[in-house]
C-alpha cells in the first residue's frame, strides 16, 4: 500500500510540475495563498536531481523556503537533499535561477520564522505538530544565474 501511495505521489508531482512550466507559474503557482516555485535540487545518496514545488517568500534578494512538510514529524526528504547539495536551481514562474542554499542560524530562524507566519499563518501550528524545529533556507541566486532546465 505504501508504494502505490508513493507512486501516487511522485505521478502527482510530476503532473503539478508539468503545469507549473507550461504555464510559467500561473498554474500551481499558488498553495494556500502562498506563492510557490520549483526546486531542483540533487539526491544527496544517488545525485540524480528531484524537483519539487515548495512555497516560498521572497526577502531581500533570497528566497525563503521551509521543510515543514505539513507539520510532519520528520524533515521533508527535499530539505535534507538541499541541506547537503549547497545549491540548487530554482523556478519562480517563467525564471529560472541558480541558487546557493544557506540554512537559517537560530537568530536569523526567528526573525525568518516571524516573516513567514505573517504571510502564511497557517505555518504557525507546524512547530507544535511536528515535535521539532521546521528549518529553513534561504535560497540566494548567484551572480551568474544562467537560466536552465532540469
Amino acid at each position: 500500500m505504501a508504494d502505490i501511495q508513493r507512486s501516487m505521489t511522485r505521478a502527482f508531482g510530476a503532473v503539478n510540475n508539468r503545469l507549473y512550466r507550461w504555464s510559467k507559474g500561473r498554474l500551481m503557482g499558488r498553495m494556500r495563498g502562498v506563492p510557490v516555485l520549483l526546486l531542483t535540487v540533487p539526491g544527496r545518496n544517488s545525485g540524480v536531481e528531484h524537483t519539487t514545488a515548495v512555497s516560498y517568500f521572497e526577502d531581500g534578494e533570497g528566497f525563503v523556503v521551509t521543510g515543514s512538510a505539513g507539520g510532519a514529524l520528520s524533515e521533508p526528504q527535499w530539505f535534507k537533499n538541499l541541506r547537503h547539495a549547497g545549491q540548487a536551481v530554482i523556478e519562480v514562474g517563467p525564471k529560472q535561477l541558480n541558487v546557493t542554499v544557506t540554512i537559517a542560524g537560530p537568530q536569523e530562524h526567528k526573525i525568518l520564522w516571524d516573516k513567514l507566519i505573517a504571510v502564511a499563518p497557517s505555518f504557525a501550528k507546524y512547530p507544535t505538530k511536528a515535535k521539532r524545529e521546521i528549518p529553513m533556507a534561504i535560497l540566494t541566486p548567484t551572480p551568474s544565474s544562467a537560466s536552465r532546465l532540469p
